[in-house]
Formats: C-alpha cells, structure tokens, sequence
C-alpha cells in the first residue's frame, strides 16, 4: 500500500510540474501559430504571384514566336515568274545550232554582315623583327 501511495504522489509531481513547466512553453507556442499562419499566407500569396507570372510569361512566350514567324516571312522574298525567254530561230544551218539563253541571274539576297569585333586591349598580335626591336 506504501508504495502504490508513493507511486501516485510521484505521478502528481511529475504531473504538476509537466503542467507548470509547460506554461513559458505556451505563449512561445502561440507566438510560433501565428507566425506560421503569417508565413503560409505569405507563401500562398506568392504562389499566387508566380501562377500569373508564368500565364504571362506563356503569352509572351506566343507573341514572340507570332513576331518572329511574321518577321521570317517578311524577310523572306516572294517568288517572282520565272521570265518567258522567247526562243529565236536561228538562220543559219543546223551547223550552228541556237544555244540555249542563260536564265538571267536571281538579285543575290544580301550577305549577313559579319558581327564586328571588339579592338583587343591586350598585347599586340604581330611580331616585329629586325634593327630597333626591344
């Protein structure tokens, strides 16, 4: 009997001071809900942000391709009709046969500019030789 008094004064001393002990841990708890629930809503705030970011993003996306594809056709020339070469009949025998006219020459489209490059600051690249060199 002795010891089942000692082992329920025991658990209400543990229990006592798990209960008091407790009470600093209480408001710390509270102050940590309410800055997870700060945080969760900032976090579904930005998420919400990046959802619209992307959907701008996709159309910008589509813009740039319908810019770039009306750009292409643009730049590309439209096929002329081939020239009608009227062949002349030759009056001399068939020992000089005509020889067929040369299709006159397509406009050659302009040849993209080589990008320029920058002037180097370093060393120079030639190599000088001779009297004077130091």
């Amino acid at each position: 009997m002795i010891s089942m008094q000692k082992f329920v004064a025991a658990a209400a001393l543990s229990a006592s001071v798990l209960f008091f002990g407790c009470d600093p841990s209480k408001a710390e708890l509270d102050s940590t809900k309410a800055q997870l629930q700060t945080v969760t809503t900032e976090r579904d705030g930005l998420k919400t942000q990046l959802d619209g970011a992307n959907q701008q993003l996709a159309s910008l996306k589509q813009q740039l391709a319908d810019m770039q594809a009306k750009a292409a056709a643009a730049a590309a020339p439209a096929p002329e009709a081939a020239p009608v070469v009227e062949e002349k009949k030759d009056k001399k025998g068939a020992k000089h046969a005509a020889k067929p006219a040369a299709a006159p020459a397509a406009p050659a489209a302009p040849a993209a500019e080589a990008p320029k490059v920058a002037p180097s600051t370093g060393p120079a690249t030639e190599t000088r030789k001779g009297r004077g060199h130091f």
